[in-house]
């Protein structure tokens, strides 16, 4: 709030209480076509025979932990688009407490995507990884850790140029 002599100056319409959109930094794609184009490639080998249901899980928890909300909003939209329940989309980013709303084996993938995401303590932890083996074929716990890798490099990149979220529609780069 701004005071002047004692009075008041602050607008209080609903425009003026809606925080400003951040606006972009750059637009990477324009400026590194090269990268983009091998990050685009990347993120499709990533996904192959995945199931769809499980990439966007793995999508929305990694953007929800990096604070990507062009991400968070982009996999929200896709999995809503795909079928994916409002419920579990809401819970997962507090999925520990409410497993039971998950699969096993996507519980596997959602603890993983964590690991690899928050490298805090400098490795995966062994428990978290041979749970994931345990549900997982080697191929396809291959392909969730090249998806958990590629997902981080998205978030990297909307974070830091500042990708604003509520302009993507489902589908929009698929």
């Amino acid at each position: 709030m701004t005071h002047t002599n004692g009075m008041d100056n602050t607008d209080n319409t609903d425009a003026s209480k809606k925080a400003a959109e951040r606006t972009p930094r750059m637009q990477l794609a324009k400026l590194a076509p090269e990268f983009y184009k091998a990050a685009v490639a990347l993120d499709a080998a990533a996904v192959k025979g995945l199931d769809p249901a499980l990439v966007e899980l793995v999508k929305l928890r990694a953007s929800q932990i990096n604070h990507c909300a062009f991400c968070i909003d982009m996999h929200s939209k896709d999995a809503l688009a795909a079928g994916e329940d409002v419920e579990r989309l809401l819970l997962l980013a507090a999925w520990d407490e409410s497993r039971h709303f998950y699969t096993e084996k996507e519980l596997a993938a959602i603890e993983l995507t964590e690991a690899v995401t928050v490298l805090t303590d400098g490795f995966v932890p062994d428990e978290v990884y041979e749970r994931a083996s345990r549900h997982f074929e080697d191929e396809e716990l291959a392909q969730v850790i090249a998806l958990i890798a590629v997902i981080n490099v998205w978030n990297r990149i909307g974070v830091t140029t500042r990708l604003s979220p509520g302009h993507y529609t489902a589908g929009m780069y698929k």
